[in-house]
């Protein structure tokens, strides 16, 4: 089932390739953990010097202007040097996120990472990670180790906490309870990220091609073993409001090739641990990134902590919102019955859906318009996401539909 979404009613992101919210900054290929259906592959001494980092983000400041730089990997926590490479991102004034399994993290690394000017971290975690310890469980039970890094966070203060997973077809039901989990936390997580599973279309009436000549598809991404390949990102949040009707995004990201795909789905909303207030509009959307622009040259990623403490000051901007409006209505009715829960703080969270490539029948590409996951190879910006085609083939693959009245129909 797929929600039925106009993205003519939700908030189109401002984000373009030279003046987006992030990069991707990849300075190790090394991993200590083997992900089901993880598109890159692991090389243990295959780190970036500290060198070529300084020269990819210069590459960066040079060409595309961004508020934070996602390092990622391969887990960054297995670079020998994080600390300084955080250091040198956040002396350029960009906010340095880590995409880490948190396998390696400790509160000891993480004092020394705030302290390089760490501004907070994406946490990798779902059920199929091969994880020691946390082999063959659920998305549910998994919560627990979610929360475990949660309080860690918090521990340390003033560091954004997000976590993502991605979601197969097995997990895609789990999907309401990690939801609703985020709100049991809204007070220390900040944001939960959903990202829908893809693998190669090895044999599915298209053929890889590049420079003329056929590819097969037998190294990069390709699998058959997890499902599905094709979840939509109206699916998963289909599949939310099963449980939570109100649940409504408010801001998207189209496709390359189709204006109307949902590729990022943003769900804003204000509470408490103990309700959700509402759901914030594309007004209260396109005010945030554009007054931040203002403000700052670049378009947000990632508030402060601090900031998203303040939900009942968000509730002033009811006259430009209506879902702003919404929430602080919701707010006064619980005043009235129940002040001592409605006089304490309420929290902002975000919740995403992200939807990567899609390989359309007629060989299209369906990638993210105005991807913020641009990375540098080359010194050429490109899709962080398929970085393995020009790392193994030389330079990214095209595809076409196969004739099968060619071949006989086989």
């Amino acid at each position: 089932m797929q929600a039925l979404l106009d993205h003519r009613q939700l908030y189109r992101l401002p984000w373009s390739l030279p003046d987006n919210s992030i990069s991707w900054l990849e300075p190790t290929a090394a991993c200590n953990l083997a992900c089901f259906g993880c598109y890159r592959a692991n090389d243990p001494k295959n780190h970036k010097s500290l060198e070529l980092i300084d020269h990819e983000l210069d590459v960066f400041t040079r060409l595309r202007t961004a508020d934070g730089i996602s390092v990622a990997g391969g887990d960054p926590l297995c670079h020998p040097e994080i600390v300084s490479i955080v250091a040198n991102i956040s002396n350029r004034d960009i906010k340095p996120i880590l995409n880490t399994n948190g396998l390696a993290l400790s509160r000891e690394l993480l004092g020394e990472l705030k302290q390089a000017g760490l501004w907070g971290l994406t946490l990798h975690i779902d059920s199929k990670q091969n994880r020691p310890g946390w082999k063959n469980k659920s998305e549910i039970e998994t919560n627990d180790l979610r929360l475990e890094f949660a309080e860690l966070i918090a521990g340390v203060g003033d560091l954004s906490c997000s976590f993502n997973s991605t979601v197969y077809e097995d997990t895609l039901p789990e999907v309401p309870d990690l939801v609703e989990w985020a709100h049991n936390h809204i007070d220390i997580v900040n944001v939960m990220v959903f990202i829908a599973f893809r693998a190669g279309l090895v044999g599915h009436d298209l053929q890889y091609h590049l420079g003329g000549n056929d590819i097969e598809l037998d190294t990069v991404y390709s699998t058959t073993e997890f499902g599905r390949y094709d979840i939509q990102s109206t699916e998963v949040l289909a599949t939310v409001q099963e449980r939570f009707p109100d649940f409504q995004p408010s801001a998207y990201l189209n496709g390359t090739a189709r204006p109307d795909s949902f590729k990022w789905l943003l769900t804003g909303r204000i509470g408490t641990k103990e309700k959700i207030y509402g759901y914030v509009g594309p007004k209260f959307m396109e005010l945030a990134q554009t007054t931040h622009h203002l403000r700052r040259g670049r378009y947000l990623a990632y508030a402060h902590p601090r900031t998203l403490r303040h939900g009942r000051s968000m509730m002033l901007l009811s006259a430009v919102d209506p879902g702003v409006a919404g929430a602080a209505g919701a707010w006064l009715r619980t005043l009235l019955t129940r002040p001592d829960r409605a006089l304490g703080r309420a929290h902002f969270q975000s919740i995403m859906m992200i939807q990567p490539v899609d390989m359309l029948p007629d060989g299209r590409q369906d990638m993210c318009d105005s991807c913020p996951d641009q990375t540098v190879w080359q010194d050429r910006l490109v899709w962080s996401c398929r970085l393995e085609e020009p790392l193994q083939y030389g330079d990214f693959l095209s595809t076409r539909p196969i004739d099968r009245s060619e071949s006989g129909g086989h």
